[in-house]
């Protein structure tokens, strides 16, 4: 839950219940981590989209287990120890986030980052791998604008004129579900599931 005396650039927003909604065909998902060990997420944001359009944002703090960051995730994204001493670990943020992934289609940029965090997230708490269907936006980019001279999330989100605070992983979702958007526009679909090959996070059960 939001904290008055968080720094402006941290304030959260809570993830919304589900079914208030409505149907929404994607989420954008975004983490950030405390150290170069995937599964030490200290952020996560979130972006709901239906129909052309965002519909809800949300942007949760983690304290990552021992709550160890390293000083070079600090200067990235500018979350440290004290920011997350009194937040809620992973599990807990999963029971609000896992009802959300049974239906929409799970949107990344570099996919397999934000994936992997949370496989092996998952594994750490020893909870069950949902049943998922995931896309990369920056694979996308890559199909879409082959021009750039690369397809990071700021490079991407520069050309398209989107501007947003990068390495904070609400505005990092947001900007991903904005460039999901471009896509269908450049290959003339209305769905995200048709924008391009999806992949299949299988279950695993512990």
């Amino acid at each position: 839950m939001p904290v008055m005396d968080m720094r402006p650039e941290l304030q959260q927003s809570p993830i919304p219940a589900v079914g208030s909604l409505g149907g929404c065909s994607a989420l954008a998902i975004d983490f950030e981590t405390a150290t170069a060990y995937r599964a030490s997420p200290c952020a996560v944001g979130l972006c709901w989209l239906e129909k052309g359009k965002t519909v809800a944002r949300a942007y949760r703090l983690i304290r990552p287990m021992g709550n160890e960051f390293a000083g070079f995730n600090i200067a990235f994204h500018g979350i440290g120890p004290k920011d997350v001493a009194k937040e809620a670990e992973f599990p807990e943020i999963w029971e609000m986030l896992r009802p959300h992934l049974s239906g929409p289609l799970l949107i990344a940029h570099n996919a397999s980052f934000d994936i992997g965090v949370l496989r092996a997230t998952l594994d750490l708490y020893g909870l069950p791998w949902p049943e998922v269907k995931y896309y990369c936006t920056m694979l996308g980019a890559r199909r879409v604008w082959p021009e750039l001279a690369n397809h990071k999330l700021n490079t991407v989100a520069a050309h398209l004129g989107i501007s947003f605070r990068h390495h904070h992983a609400g505005e990092d979702a947001e900007a991903c579900a904005r460039i999901a958007f471009s896509q269908m526009q450049a290959v003339g679909v209305d769905d995200p599931m048709l924008l391009g090959p999806t992949i299949g996070m299988p279950v695993r059960s512990l």
